[in-house]
């Protein structure tokens, strides 16, 4: 205790960097870049094509895809889904397509392997062909899910969640699952390898779980207004795309790594309005995973979250841990979260194997109930024994937390660094009020230089 208390002393003696820039200008400049799509005024509803909500998922399949593909190549518009339920298999989304989910209407995604073709994906940051996710495009432009009604991806205890491969979850021996099969370890050792993709093929037999809606490639997307349950992976996952929007959207998941928007390696994304209540992080930044992810080396940047809420999940914003690329200009305001299932409110995870820089993270006027274990934690050894090549510090630097309010946690602020090297600096802590601390308002352990907390 008196060497962290003495640790503490000193980071706190040394010099403060440069005060934060202009939010309004920098803030300004992110927001004025992400461009909305824009839909041609045509309706194409999906029943034209032949759904029916009495018709098997394998049908009601292929009349969705059939009006989407219809639908772009006649200059795009709106695919509707009218009310009642659609059972289904995997959709795929073209350019130039608004899939409109209507008041009352809900898509069921069935559990069958079968409707889930192989496609080109990542799977915790790792390229892979896997899956399809239950809604996916690649290489679209203007594409939108919007509408006031639900998208269901089905999955419980009896669909998906078991492949964890954990008797909790569902399992049982003999189901389909990536622990006992080693698919995950064996994605991991491609990975190291770097592997080609056209080598990386999983799907059926292997236990990777798909994600609700996936799009790879992607530019000018909206998510708008849906309710988005029971993914059998992460919810909203925008991979390698540009100006994202993703606003008044409700997820309700409490499946294992049930994330809620993970955008990785993405480029202007705008996420408002949303409430988030997940069994893994409400929201997940991230920019691919080890030798993926540098091989591809492309960060995530300039995102701005606003006027969200955020319930249960291990955390509220959260950048890692598949982060090799880094993170830089984020802005976090206007949120409210409470949730005696909330564990942090603003954390950042990565590793030695990870690396990357995550830089210009500024936060502001955010409410907190209650959290588990701390309002801001920076973890440079998360998953410490990852099995990897531990040549890449990652490095935390110029993070601003301003009138942030928190009634109860354990700790204000949880820095872990690393223990032989100075890589996280210029952290702020300005305006905020944490009570209801159960054991320290700071605690650092490793090395950290440049703090400016309270």
């Amino acid at each position: 205790m008196k060497k962290i208390l003495g640790l503490l002393l000193l980071v706190l003696a040394l010099p403060v960097l440069a005060d934060a820039p202009e939010w309004e200008t920098a803030y300004g400049e992110v927001e004025s870049a992400i461009k909305a799509p824009a839909f041609a005024s045509k309706d194409y509803v999906i029943t034209r094509f032949g759904a029916k909500t009495d018709a098997t998922a394998a049908k009601n399949q292929r009349a969705i895809n059939k009006a989407i593909a219809y639908c772009s190549k006649n200059g795009g518009g709106r695919v509707v889904v009218p009310a009642g339920e659609w059972k289904t298999g995997a959709i795929r989304l073209q350019s130039g397509v608004n899939l409109v989910v209507e008041k009352g209407a809900t898509l069921l995604f069935v559990f069958d392997t079968n409707l889930y073709p192989l496609v080109r994906t990542r799977w915790e940051g790792m390229d892979c062909y896997n899956y399809s996710p239950c809604i996916y495009g690649e290489n679209v432009k203007n594409v939108g899910i919007t509408g006031d009604g639900t998208i269901d991806g089905g999955a419980s205890k009896d669909c998906w969640w078991f492949m964890t491969g954990v008797d909790r979850l569902g399992y049982k021996e003999g189901l389909e699952n990536c622990k006992y099969t080693g698919s995950r370890n064996k994605l991991l050792k491609m990975v190291s390898e770097q592997t080609p993709l056209k080598e990386r093929v999983f799907g059926k037999g292997c236990g990777l779980r798909p994600q609700l809606i996936n799009i790879v490639s992607g530019q000018n997307i909206l998510i708008e207004g849906v309710t988005l349950l029971r993914s059998p992976f992460w919810v909203i996952h925008p991979l390698f795309c540009k100006n994202l929007t993703v606003r008044n959207v409700k997820i309700w998941n409490e499946g294992p790594n049930g994330d809620g928007c993970d955008p990785e390696s993405c480029d202007g994304v705008l996420i408002e309005g949303c409430t988030f209540h997940t069994g893994d992080d409400c929201i997940a930044i991230k920019s691919g995973r080890n030798q993926d992810g540098r091989a591809d080396g492309r960060p995530s940047q300039n995102i701005i979250v606003r006027n969200c809420n955020m319930e249960d999940g291990h955390g509220g914003v959260v950048i890692g841990s598949e982060i090799a690329v880094g993170v830089r200009n984020v802005f976090v305001e206007n949120c409210y979260m409470d949730s005696e299932n909330l564990d942090r409110v603003i954390r950042i995870k990565t590793n030695p194997c990870r690396g990357g820089v995550t830089e210009n993270v500024f936060v502001r006027n955010v409410q907190v109930g209650r959290c588990g274990e701390s309002v801001l934690k920076i973890n440079l050894d998360y998953d410490h024994k990852e099995q990897c090549c531990r040549d890449y510090p990652p490095m935390v630097r110029n993070i601003w937390l301003e009138h942030v309010t928190c009634n109860q946690s354990n700790f204000g602020v949880l820095i872990v660094g690393m223990p032989d090297k100075d890589n996280v600096y210029g952290i702020h802590v300005k305006d905020c009020k944490f009570s209801g601390i159960r054991q320290q308002t700071v605690k650092v352990t490793g090395l950290a230089h440049g703090l400016d907390l309270f």
